[in-house]
């Protein structure tokens, strides 16, 4: 799965999060400095193109719909930022955030549980 520029990830957050959309419904989900339609509109159809999205057609007009879900998207994203940055290892991920990211002694017990009830099954 290729990985999505800034832009494209922005609208395709929208788009998660609507389900589905006219490209002037993402427009309006967008924050300011909004951009012009057709600069939206092209990295829609640039998102089609990626296998992103598609659309079902009411005339001349388009209604964007992702194809990708959210979830497929974040595992890619995260199997490839573990074996880009962590070595392809979970341990050297999570003692990042342990030691990087000062969790709190409640995150770091949630994290051992979750270890130990996916360990279970």
């Amino acid at each position: 799965m290729e990985k999505l520029t800034n832009k494209e990830e922005e609208i395709m957050q929208i788009l998660w999060k609507m389900e589905k959309g006219f490209v002037n419904d993402i427009l309006e989900k967008m924050p300011e400095p909004k951009p012009h339609y057709n600069t939206l509109s092209t990295i829609v159809r640039l998102l089609e193109e990626k296998g992103f999205v598609s659309y079902k057609s009411y005339g001349k007009s388009h209604q964007y719909f992702p194809i990708v879900s959210l979830e497929d998207y974040r595992g890619e994203f995260v199997k490839d930022s573990i074996k880009k940055y962590f070595g392809n290892s979970v341990s050297n991920l999570v003692n990042y955030f342990v030691k990087e990211e000062k969790l709190t002694q409640d995150e770091i017990s949630e994290l051992m549980q979750l270890i130990e009830n996916n360990s279970k099954k």
